[in-house]
């Protein structure tokens, strides 16, 4: 009897030890977990085919995990920009002119929330933009030339208001068309492309 009961006792005293040991080792394994967490940094995600290499995008839509903001254009003759993401909310703005850009701020379902060259924002229907890329003219006056370098010849010009197909972009300049003609303009008189932006 007496055998049995330090038997016993010795058996409590060892798994006593054992859960003191178990419950240190999982202490510090919660320790060591909550040290690493702030240390843990998000992996860079790849850039959008538009985007410049030199300047990373580090925020992305929430429906189309496209980069924000980001440029698009209007494909539609007839767009309504409206309060907030929905057919109900009033409509604050109407833009006529096809191709023209916009830049995406926003997204929420369906709907994409932009801004213009003025920094007038609304809600429009994702199916009214397209990825084709324009620019708008903002100097009285652009000048189109033959070659990206300001010695070249020549091709056109172009007054404010006028809206571009932008071609291809390097660091400084864009290649564009309008009216059936084409050449290359400074990136300092257009809005619609990221000062180190570089399109292909």
């Amino acid at each position: 009897m007496q055998y049995a009961l330090l038997a016993a006792l010795i058996a409590l005293v060892l798994t006593g030890q054992a859960s003191a040991q178990e419950a240190a080792t999982t202490a510090t394994t919660v320790e060591q977990d909550t040290q690493s967490t702030p240390q843990t940094q998000p992996q860079a995600k790849p850039n959008d085919v538009t985007a410049a290499p030199a300047e990373p995008q580090t925020d992305r839509g929430t429906v189309t995990n496209l980069p924000l903001p980001r440029f698009v254009s209007l494909k539609a003759n007839n767009a309504n920009l409206r309060r907030g993401p929905s057919l109900s909310h009033r409509i604050d703005w109407v833009f006529k002119q096809r191709g023209y850009p916009f830049e995406v701020i926003a997204e929420y379902g369906h709907w994409r929330r932009v801004r213009d060259n003025e920094d007038a924002t609304g809600w429009i229907h994702y199916t009214l933009i397209s990825g084709v890329r324009t620019a708008i003219v903002t100097n009285d006056t652009v000048d189109l030339y033959r070659k990206p370098d300001s010695a070249s010849r020549l091709s056109a010009h172009a007054e404010k208001g006028a809206i571009l197909k932008l071609l291809e972009c390097n660091i400084s300049w864009c290649e564009a068309s309008a009216g059936g003609y084409k050449g290359w303009v400074l990136k300092s008189g257009l809005w619609g492309v990221y000062d180190d932006e570089i399109l292909e």
